[in-house]
C-alpha cells in the first residue's frame, strides 16, 4: 500500500506503544535491577516485543480476514464501534492488568506475558483504521479462489498487513529499547515518582480518539 501518512501512523504508534510501561519496558528495568545486568534488560525485549506483535498481529488478521467478506462500511463500524467501546471501558476500569506473571521469567513466559497485557490494553485495536485501509483495497475472496499467485505468494492485503506488523513492532522495540536503557542505566525507577504520567488515561484517550478516526480516515 503505497501511503506514506499510514505508514508513518503505524511507526508513531509503534513508538506509543513502546513509551507505554504497561507494554513492558518497566518489566524489563525490573529484571535488569533484580540481576543487576543490562544484559537482563535486553534479554528481556525481545521477546516482550515477539508478544506484543502477535497480538498485533491477530487484530490484522481478523480485520483483513472480515474485510474480505463484510461491507467496507459495515466493517468500519464494527470496528470504531470496538474502539470507542474498549477506551470507555478502560476509562472507567484504568488498573485492569494480567497479574499472574512473576519475577522469575523465561522467553516463553515473557512472550506469554506480552501478548496478554498487549491484548487486555486493546494495543492491536489501535491499528484498526490503519488495518481497514489495507483491507479496503483487497478483492473479494471468491476472486482469491484458483489463482496461483494469491496462495504462493500471498494477497496484496495479506503482504500489506504482515509489513505493517512488522513496521509497528519494529518501531515499538527500539522505542521500547531506548527507553528501557536510559531508565536503566541514567535515570533510575524513582523518577516514575517525581515525574509519573497517568499514562492509563492517556492510552484510553487514545483508543477512543483511534476510533473516531476509524469513522472518517478513508
Amino acid at each position: 500500500m503505497n501511503d506514506p501518512v499510514a505508514w508513518s501512523a503505524l511507526a508513531l504508534l509503534g513508538a506509543l506503544h513502546g513509551l507505554n510501561p504497561a507494554m513492558g519496558w518497566l518489566f524489563a528495568v525490573a529484571l535488569g535491577l533484580q540481576d543487576r545486568s543490562r544484559a537482563a534488560v535486553l534479554r528481556a525485549l525481545g521477546p516482550i516485543a515477539l508478544g506484543h506483535a502477535a497480538s498485533i498481529a491477530l487484530v490484522v488478521a481478523v480485520v483483513l480476514a472480515a474485510g474480505s467478506v463484510l461491507d467496507e462500511r459495515l466493517l468500519r463500524w464494527l470496528g470504531a464501534g470496538a474502539l470507542l467501546a474498549f477506551g470507555a471501558y478502560k476509562l472507567a476500569r484504568p488498573n485492569t492488568h494480567p497479574r499472574w506473571v512473576g519475577m522469575r521469567v523465561g522467553f516463553r513466559d515473557l512472550t506469554l506475558w506480552s501478548f496478554l497485557m498487549s491484548t487486555a490494553h486493546g494495543a492491536g485495536l489501535m491499528l484498526v483504521p490503519l488495518a481497514l485501509r489495507f483491507s479496503a483495497g483487497a478483492p473479494p475472496t471468491h476472486a482469491l479462489h484458483g489463482a496461483h499467485t494469491a496462495h504462493v505468494h500471498g494477497s496484496p492485503s495479506t503482504l500489506a498487513g504482515l509489513a505493517a506488523v512488522g513496521v509497528h513492532s519494529l518501531s515499538m522495540l527500539a522505542c521500547m529499547t531506548a527507553v528501557a536503557l536510559i531508565v536503566y542505566q541514567v535515570v533510575g525507577l524513582a523518577v516514575l515518582r517525581r515525574a509519573w504520567v497517568n499514562l492509563d488515561q492517556v492510552w484510553a484517550l487514545t483508543l477512543i480518539a483511534a476510533g473516531a478516526v476509524a469513522l472518517v480516515w478513508r
